[in-house]
């Protein structure tokens, strides 16, 4: 039962991720944020290959036993980070999660995160 909170708490991520596209979550980066839309745009999405890619690989044991498993506890730990995060960001002038989806996402894979960690 814990890896589907495990992988719930991953999709809650996966949709944060096309949600923080649309609200150009680079502009609240402090390693983004100077840079134009166009750039900070491509700068993000660049970013996010190596971060799926070794994320991915890790989740599926490519790297031996016992990997995925603490690959998930440390997204798990992260999943709960990020919501916090968002709270201390909240009041970041460029900020455009304020829709009840997006933190929907956001406060989702905080849980399932939790709950993965709890199960």
């Amino acid at each position: 039962m814990s890896s589907l909170f495990f992988i719930l708490g991953l999709t809650f991520l996966l949709l944060h991720e096309m949600d923080a596209v649309r609200c150009r979550e680079w502009r609240i980066l402090p390693v983004t944020a100077f840079l134009s839309d166009r750039t900070g745009f491509v700068v993000f999405m660049v970013l996010h290959i190596p971060l799926y890619f070794f994320g991915f690989l890790a989740l599926t044991g490519a790297y031996g036993t016992g990997v995925a498993e603490t690959t998930a506890f440390w997204l798990s730990i992260f999943f709960i980070v990020h919501l916090v995060l968002h709270i201390l960001f909240l009041r970041h002038p460029e900020n455009e999660f304020v829709s009840f989806s997006s933190w929907i996402w956001i406060v989702g894979m905080a849980i399932f995160g939790g709950l993965y960690l709890l199960a």
